[in-house]
């Protein structure tokens, strides 16, 4: 049996967690929103790519596999059977959003929350 970590990993370790398990699934274009300051459902967004419905199970099921290895569970999971829009919630550090190509372009979350802050650069 797997024991869980005495502590939690503080967010930016969870981020960083979550952004190299995408990234080791070949993750495309991921970015690190930084919402705090406009926001008071989530402190950061990460928005990712995959190329296909399997890429984008595939990115998930790493994340969610990493995350659960630390101890961190999401609060909620929506979309992962379509696989167009996959939305994992953890509560107030994060909400991550693993999106097909073309959803994401549809969407457009960088452009809704162009407010915030994009702090990618200190997560890979």
């Amino acid at each position: 049996m797997k024991t869980l970590p005495a502590e939690l990993p503080e967010p930016p370790e969870q981020i960083r967690l979550a952004v190299d398990a995408a990234l080791d699934r070949k993750a495309e274009d991921v970015k690190v929103l930084h919402l705090a300051p406009v926001s008071d459902f989530t402190d950061h967004f990460l928005i990712i790519s995959g190329t296909n419905e399997r890429q984008v199970q595939a990115i998930v099921d790493s994340i969610l596999e990493r995350l659960r290895a630390a101890g961190v569970r999401p609060l909620h999971v929506e979309g992962y059977d379509h696989a167009h829009w996959v939305l994992l919630d953890f509560g107030g550090d994060m909400v991550i959003h693993v999106f097909l190509d073309e959803s994401r372009r549809f969407y457009g979350l960088e452009g809704l929350w162009a407010d915030a802050a994009e702090i990618t650069a200190e997560f890979v």
